[in-house]
């Protein structure tokens, strides 16, 4: 992708967001007007969430298209690519208990979905895929990370696939997004507002967590700078679920008319494929990872295309990044990165 910086990659460029008015596509949507695209495609299965999000962008109309599909429909998706240049590939079924009890509909979501996409990428000669993917992905215990893994070697070895076409392939990873559809935040606030209690599966449980606003900035540079077969893996803090519970009860017990310290806080169990912590890479990743500032880069161990270096990289210092080895949030620092989320 030309250009020094983030206005130059996206302006005038024709892209499509799958799963474009989910928590994290509709965000991208907003952002990526900000750099002065051509066109957005917005692909969704949700009549309704395109609907208000049209709505909500109604001053750019001229730069925006809605189109209802599933990414399950290779013909629908083959019509959505034509003269497209970049794709974020956001689709998916992202929901830990939703996918262990209907696992037939996570793999046609996720994997097969995943998989018409790239043809179609190559088909249309798209200059850039990038595919969202979730820590859950890394040693998956459940059907959603065993799928998003999938979903993952899918794209960085459709590399490999692509023959003489010019599309680069490429995926991000991040942890859980605070404030996005059916996060742990809006299921909090949902309890304390009804009075209680919290439910909280397992006191020890600990999570990478990110702001969404975080989450889109890093999800455009790591479009800007890749160049095929990377996964880029955020850096984020982590924290125990349970005191994200006790800033959120003292936040917002007031605001509904109750004393925090009569919220209670029900502890019960963990839910089908659930994990007590996260792993944002694993052992054999960080044997060929680099980073920057604020983002691991995990390289093909023996490339299969010729790659432009990213400048800045260096070698990562360590074997393992898990929600249990890294720092830990303090109350006071969830509750700064609740205020832009929670009000």
């Amino acid at each position: 992708m030309k250009g020094s910086s983030l206005e130059e990659a996206f302006r005038d460029k024709r892209i499509l967001i799958t799963g474009g008015t989910g928590s994290i596509g509709s965000e991208l949507v907003k952002k990526l007007l900000e750099h002065n695209p051509k066109v957005i495609r917005i692909f969704s299965n949700d009549e309704n969430a395109q609907f208000e999000l049209e709505q909500e962008l109604q001053e750019y109309e001229e730069n925006l298209r809605f189109l209802i599909g599933d990414v399950r429909d290779r013909e629908r998706l083959k019509r959505a690519t034509e003269d497209i240049e970049i794709i974020f590939h956001a689709a998916a079924l992202k929901h830990v208990p939703s996918c262990e009890y209907n696992p037939f509909e996570a793999i046609k979501t996720n994997v097969i979905g995943t998989q018409n996409l790239l043809e179609v990428a190559m088909d249309e000669n798209v200059e850039k895929v990038i595919t969202i993917s979730t820590d859950k992905a890394v040693k998956p215990a459940n059907v959603m990370g065993a799928t998003k893994l999938l979903a993952e070697r899918l794209t960085i070895a459709a590399n490999y696939y692509r023959g003489f076409k010019r599309t680069v392939f490429s995926c991000v990873r991040f942890g859980n997004v605070l404030g996005s559809r059916g996060s742990v935040v809006q299921l909090f606030e949902k309890q304390i507002q009804n009075g209680g209690p919290v439910t909280l599966t397992d006191p020890d449980m600990m999570r990478f967590v990110m702001s969404i606003d975080k989450a889109i900035e890093l999800v455009l540079k790591a479009a800007h700078m890749a160049r095929g077969e990377e996964i880029f893996i955020f850096k984020m803090p982590a924290l125990y679920v349970r005191n994200l519970a006790e800033v959120m009860i003292e936040k917002l017990a007031p605001k509904y008319g109750y004393k925090p310290e009569n919220i209670e806080i029900k502890v019960i169990g963990k839910r089908k494929g659930e994990k007590l912590y996260e792993e944002l890479i694993t052992e054999d990743e960080a044997m060929n990872a680099y980073e920057t500032e604020d983002m691991l880069v995990v390289l093909p161990e023996t490339p299969q295309i010729i790659q432009i270096p990213i400048e800045g990289l260096k070698k990562v210092p360590f074997k393992r990044y898990t929600s249990k080895d890294t720092p830990e949030l303090t109350k006071k620092e969830i509750g700064k990165l609740l205020e832009s989320i929670i009000k």
